[in-house]
């Protein structure tokens, strides 16, 4: 799965710059990618959608009891909760099928691991996001935060070794090692 993807530089409404990688978009790419993530990684991650306005930051319960994919739509479960995202063809039934316009509404359109950046050009968060063909996004994937703990509690000295994940993901899916930019900031406090 290892490839070489190259990387670009963002800047968001609020100023923040991120380095973003695109990935592929195809449903056999984000199942692969998406089913890694929370079977290997489900302990450490934070997921949800970030948009303006409302950020919402689940952790899973538990590992996922079945990741499925039916009609275009992944389905990760932790047995009652689960959740729902449209990475391919969403056809609907033949009594019922999907409009055209709604399949493309609905379809992940962007996917892109990326890296937030603090004013010192040093990363501070890292992830993978989701979007929709409207460009809307569908969710974000937090990977584990050197500078935080796993109570979300801002950490006294920053733990490295929580770029495992980012590391692991980043090696496999772009081709990449860690970088001085991810190894040598000071966090949220600096």
């Amino acid at each position: 799965m290892t490839r070489m993807i190259t990387s670009k530089r963002e800047t968001a409404a609020n100023g923040r710059v991120a380095e973003v990688w695109t990935l592929p978009t195809d449903e056999a790419f984000l199942h692969t990618l998406l089913q890694d993530i929370f079977q290997n990684h489900w302990r450490s991650i934070v997921f949800g959608p970030i948009i303006e306005g409302g950020a919402f930051e689940f952790r899973c319960p538990n590992a996922p009891t079945s990741i499925t994919v039916f009609d275009g739509y992944l389905t990760v479960h932790f047995g009652g909760t689960h959740f729902h995202l449209c990475i391919g063809e969403n056809k609907g039934s033949p009594n019922n099928p999907t409009p055209e316009a709604l399949k493309h509404h609905r379809r992940t359109s962007r996917a892109e691991m990326f890296r937030n950046f603090d004013k010192a050009g040093c990363a501070l968060s890292w992830g993978l996001r989701l979007f929709n063909g409207h460009d809307e996004q569908l969710i974000t994937l937090f990977f584990p935060n050197p500078f935080l703990t796993d109570s979300d509690g801002l950490a006294d000295t920053p733990d490295w070794s929580r770029l495992d994940t980012w590391q692991v993901i980043g090696r496999t899916y772009l081709g990449r090692e860690l970088d001085d930019a991810d190894i040598t900031g000071t966090g949220f406090r600096g």
